[in-house]
C-alpha cells in the first residue's frame, strides 16, 4: 500500500540535507524532505490520515498502519520554547485525516526567537529507496502533495 503524503505547512520545498540538524539531514530517523515554511501566523495540518502517536507543541507523529508513520517538525530546536507560540487543535491518540488542522504557528516568531523555523516532514525508518514522487524546490500550499512511502 502507498501513502502519499502532503505538506503540513506553506512553504519551499528543500532537499532533508538543508536541515541545520544531524539527525534530519543525514536521514538518521528515517527518509523525507524540509520544508522552509512562508512567514506570518499558520496552521500545521496532518501530512496523512492516521493516529496521532505523539504530539508535542513543536512536533508530532502520525501513525499510519502499523509499520508506517511520518514525523512533523516544526522549526529546529524549537523544543526549547517549551511550547511557547504553538497551539493544538488535537490530542494525543486521536485520529485525524490528511489536511485537518493539528498546531498554529508562527515561523517568523520562531525565527525572531533565533531558531530555524524549516519543517522536516519524515518517513520514520524508511530508506530513500521507500520514497517516490518527491517534490523539490516548488512552492507548496499546506495539503500539496511532497512525496510518496511505497510499501
Amino acid at each position: 500500500m502507498s501513502v502519499q503524503v502532503l505538506s503540513p505547512v506553506t512553504g519551499l520545498v528543500a532537499p532533508m540535507s538543508e536541515v541545520p540538524d544531524p539527525v534530519f539531514s543525514q536521514s538518521m530517523v528515517g527518509s523525507g524532505v524540509a520544508v522552509k515554511p512562508s512567514g506570518g501566523e499558520s496552521q500545521a495540518v496532518a501530512p496523512v490520515e492516521g493516529i496521532l502517536a505523539t504530539l508535542h507543541p513543536h512536533a508530532f507523529v502520525i501513525s499510519i498502519d502499523d509499520d508506517k508513520a511520518v514525523l512533523v517538525h516544526l522549526g529546529i530546536d524549537t523544543v526549547k520554547l517549551e511550547g511557547a507560540g504553538f497551539t493544538l487543535h488535537v490530542a494525543k491518540g486521536e485520529r485525524v485525516t490528511a489536511g485537518s488542522p493539528v498546531v498554529t504557528w508562527n515561523p517568523t516568531e520562531v525565527e525572531q526567537q533565533g531558531y530555524s523555523s524549516v519543517c522536516p516532514v519524515v518517513a520514520l525508518q524508511t530508506g530513500q529507496d521507500a520514497l517516490s514522487d518527491m517534490a523539490d524546490d516548488v512552492r507548496v500550499n499546506h495539503g500539496d502533495p511532497l512525496f510518496t512511502v511505497d510499501s
